[in-house]
């Protein structure tokens, strides 16, 4: 069977993080394309004014809460789209990290993701449906840099879960991709920490992300990435040699420009 091909004219979609400037962007987009979308978040007041823009039903949950997450579980399995954008950052300095903090990245970034995928597909697989899965990883799902070890661990695991799950629904009526942002301009974590780039290296936008989150829908492909060309290749290159790569950014200096996070 070929990978199957989702109309978002009419689709239920629920992305969640969907307060935040990445997933304003997507859901704009996904509202342009006559999409029917479940807006969820922390944050009700932001839901709200997104919802009046985009027409779209609001669920305020906290995906550091479990019992939220199954209540949004629940709620995701009547979609045809679940675009699982919601992430954080949690890395401060080394000697201020605590377990309660690696719980915290880890239930957001990690577990709640993971837990709602695979309810997700398994509903959509017994009803023999069409439904497409994206999450939204990281090039820090590829390459890792120092002042970000729960950032890196999650967005590592969030890629190997996406990538071996897509292999698994091969032949379905279901999908499973990831979308792979690199530096992402004006909304993000990213822009909102304010993080000095090594001269020469280029920036998308979130409206990069959003299409890429269309693409991924619409193509069915494993990865889709928003960076830029020669970015998603240092990515490769780092991932497949990491001592190379720490030397480099320490010549580079990354380490004091992603100190102030």
């Amino acid at each position: 069977m070929d990978q199957p091909r989702i109309d978002l004219r009419g689709a239920r979609v629920m992305v969640t993080g969907a307060s935040g400037g990445l997933g304003a962007a997507i859901c704009s987009e996904l509202a342009r394309r006559g999409a029917e979308l479940v807006l969820t978040a922390r944050r009700r007041e932001l839901l709200v004014d997104l919802a009046a823009r985009t027409g779209g039903e609001v669920v305020v949950a906290d995906l550091a809460d479990r019992l939220d997450v199954d209540r949004l579980t629940e709620e995701a399995l009547g979609c045809d789209v679940l675009v699982l954008n919601a992430g954080i950052g949690n890395d401060g300095p080394l000697e201020e990290a605590t377990a309660d903090g690696a719980d915290l990245v880890l239930d957001v970034n990690l577990r709640a993701p993971i837990q709602m995928s695979l309810a997700f597909v398994q509903h959509a697989l017994a009803e023999r449906r069409r439904a497409a899965l994206v999450t939204v990883g990281s090039l820090s799902g590829i390459v890792a840099t120092p002042n970000t070890r729960m950032y890196n661990a999650t967005k590592f695991g969030l890629r190997g879960f996406t990538l071996s799950l897509h292999q698994d629904l091969l032949g379905t009526s279901v999908h499973a991709s990831l979308v792979a942002p690199g530096f992402i301009r004006d909304a993000g974590m990213f822009a909102e920490n304010d993080i000095e780039l090594p001269p020469g290296v280029r920036t998308k936008s979130p409206q990069d992300v959003a299409d890429a989150v269309v693409r991924a829908v619409e193509s069915g492909d494993a990865e889709v990435f928003a960076a830029p060309p020669e970015l998603r290749a240092v990515a490769k290159f780092s991932g497949l040699l990491p001592g190379l790569s720490a030397s480099i950014q320490r010549r580079l200096g990354v380490s004091e420009r992603t100190s102030s996070r």
